[in-house]
């Protein structure tokens, strides 16, 4: 059985910085296309980070571009998203996603088969 289990939110001020984890069970995140995404209230879920599989590399979200880091440690078989420059538009829960044969639809989350419950991240002005 699969489980994605994400942790490390929490309250933050403006400028201040969050790592958040994803820890699997079930699979292996270095075989597996693994994104994070975030739902603020009252919007739909969007794409923030994802790694890929078969060469790490990563990609972004225009607006989160240049402050979040993407990473995989293997070992640990686990994901982060390193938050900096935090602002209150960041605040969502926010969660990781991992999927195989994903391709270049890694932007949308309907292709991805397994999801984590999620963790909030609020950041104060």
């Amino acid at each position: 059985q699969v489980q994605l289990v994400e942790s490390g939110g929490g309250l933050v001020q403006a400028g201040g910085s969050l790592r958040l984890s994803c820890a699997a069970s079930g699979l292996t995140f270095r075989d597996y296309t693994t994104g994070w995404f975030r739902q603020a209230p009252g919007k739909e879920r969007d794409f923030v980070a994802v790694i890929r599989w078969s060469d790490a590399s990563t990609d972004y979200s225009d607006s989160v571009k240049g402050r979040f880091t993407i990473s995989r440690d293997n070992a640990k078989n686990t994901v982060y998203l390193q938050m900096n420059s935090l602002k209150p538009e960041d605040t969502a829960v926010y969660y990781c996603a991992a999927g195989t044969s994903i391709g270049g639809s890694s932007y949308y989350g309907a292709s991805y088969a397994y999801w984590g419950q999620g963790t909030q991240v609020t950041v104060s002005s």
